[in-house]
């Protein structure tokens, strides 16, 4: 007897697995796996996200119309080339629907973002991983690795999970290297945390190009994981294709309503970003006085390297921290099975940690 069978492409697929959130026996277990917002969605939002059940039978605006204008305002952008979705994901699932068939291939740094290579196995295209250099995508083997099959290049800027990132000036580098045809995606999730000379998320890029799309989330800073809300900004030609194949209502009311009030808040961000760089300095200090090696990030997480040859491995930390509530991200997906990815917690969570892992460490 024949079943329906989807595209060998789907099959070939590794679901994409999001950090672990509980450990079982243990109640109140603290998660630090998935870069999370430990300071959550600011008083504005979650205003607004009350006032919106008021609406629960009503269809959302299609065009998210005071989003794009928020969104339009806060950065100086024209709204007509913002395209919002359902989280930043939803947004890269579309680019690859539009832009990725069969047999072309989409771009990766090593250690990138894994749901690119999902974007281009969904549309029966060729992933291609490009060797990093010191945990850093390599805008020289990245364009090396260019053929004419290529349509995409994902760059994700911080990159999760390492925190490193590229300066405006080697992103400019890579698109000036790139064909005219080829579409370079900037992945901002974690921009706002960002605030270096040296570093831009893409707004100019876009601006001032044809092939350049920058996207972005409400799920980091903003606290609004659970809402599922992203935006991208884009030449007007991408808009129009994405626009033409996303949902009707691929962005609901609470999470619009949400994000407008976000943008608004920019005491809440402000804050989040305060608690962001005090702790993240802090844990990096502490856990490199343990004789671990972490990898500078200029995001709310940190990348921890443990001997693989010790019996104090990655795999035997994380059992040990999670014997003690604490939950970080296994990395073997992601090519790093020697390290540990943590996420900027509150101020209990923080010491926690460092409590553990100097247990742990210790002789």
């Amino acid at each position: 007897m024949t079943i329906p069978r989807p595209q060998p492409s789907i099959l070939a697929m590794e679901p994409y697995i999001g950090g672990q959130s509980t450990i079982d026996g243990v109640e109140g277990a603290i998660k630090l796996s998935s870069n999370e917002s430990p300071l959550g969605a600011g008083p504005k939002a979650r205003e607004a996200f009350l006032q919106a059940a008021d609406q629960l039978n009503l269809y959302p605006d299609g065009a998210a119309q005071r989003l794009h204008d928020a969104i339009a305002a806060r950065y100086g952008l024209d709204p007509d080339r913002i395209v919002c979705g359902n989280g930043s994901d939803d947004l890269l699932s579309l680019l690859g629907l539009a832009y990725l068939d069969v047999g072309s291939e989409a771009i990766y740094s090593e250690h990138g973002f894994l749901f690119y290579k999902l974007v281009a196995q969904a549309n029966g295209a060729v992933p291609v991983s490009v060797p990093e250099t010191d945990l850093k995508a390599d805008v020289d083997a990245i364009m090396a690795a260019v053929s004419a099959k290529t349509r995409i290049v994902f760059i994700a800027n911080p990159n999760n999970p390492t925190g490193t990132f590229l300066t405006i000036e080697e992103v400019k580098r890579l698109r000036d290297g790139l064909r005219s045809d080829i579409l370079l995606v900037l992945d901002g999730a974690y921009a706002e945390y960002v605030h270096r000379d040296d570093y831009s998320a893409g707004i100019e890029l876009v601006t001032n190009s044809e092939n350049v799309v920058m996207t972005r989330t409400f799920s980091k800073i903003y606290g609004l994981a659970s809402l599922r809300l992203g935006w991208c900004y884009c030449p007007v030609s991408v808009a129009d294709a994405l626009n033409r194949i996303r949902g009707p209502f691929n962005v609901n009311g609470a999470a619009q309503a949400a994000g407008v009030a976000s943008l608004a808040d920019t005491a809440h961000e402000e804050k989040a970003i305060a608690h962001n760089d005090h702790w993240r300095d802090w844990l990096f200090e502490e856990i490199t006085k343990l004789g671990l090696k972490v990898t500078p990030s200029i995001a709310n997480f940190l990348l921890i390297h443990f001997d693989a040859e010790s019996p104090k491995s990655a795999p035997q930390a994380d059992r040990f921290l999670q014997k003690n509530g604490l939950i970080l991200r296994r990395l073997e997906a992601y090519g790093l099975p020697h390290c540990l990815r943590l996420t900027v917690g509150l101020e209990q969570a923080n010491r926690a940690v460092i409590a553990a892992l100097t247990e742990f460490t210790g002789d």
